[in-house]
């Protein structure tokens, strides 16, 4: 399971143009699985995410994570995560898992976050979806539970 990982001042994402997720203060999460997950990988993903320590306390170091803020956090299935570009030039998803299995894992993942009480906000698995966010720093981090 691979996440790239956002902090945020606002982000929202919109679904045929209705508001399915919106955050202010907190983590934007694009979420790929692949065939070899399991609830072991969620788990492990939503427990360090949400632990992270990517929050700036009164010293201005990062030394606060989303659950010490209070964040909410923005989840977004995002199976291109696992697009393999390295040969010819259209990306092959085959590592990818198939949408039901990764569905499966992607709401168990967000399961795992709100057991540790914080707020999670989704966008709608499969769809096309208009994602935006207003990245704070930037901070951008990838997170692969295999590694």
């Amino acid at each position: 399971m691979k996440a790239v990982v956002q902090r945020s001042k606002h982000a929202s994402v919109t679904v045929n143009d209705e508001v399915t997720g919106e955050i202010d203060s907190g983590l934007v999460v694009l979420l790929g699985v692949t065939q070899e997950d399991t609830e072991k990988d969620a788990a492990y993903l939503a427990d360090k995410i949400v632990n992270l320590r990517i929050f700036e306390d009164d010293s201005d170091k990062m030394n606060l994570s989303l659950k010490d803020t209070g964040g909410s956090l923005l989840s977004i299935s995002q199976f291109t995560l696992y697009g393999d570009c390295r040969k010819g030039r259209r990306p092959n998803f085959m590592k990818a898992a198939k949408p039901d299995e990764a569905k499966g894992l992607y709401e168990r993942f967000n399961d795992f976050v709100v057991d540790n009480d914080v707020d999670v906000q989704t966008g709608v698995f499969g769809a096309m979806m208009d994602v935006q966010l207003t990245n704070d720093g930037p901070v951008t981090l990838i997170i692969d539970s295999k590694e």
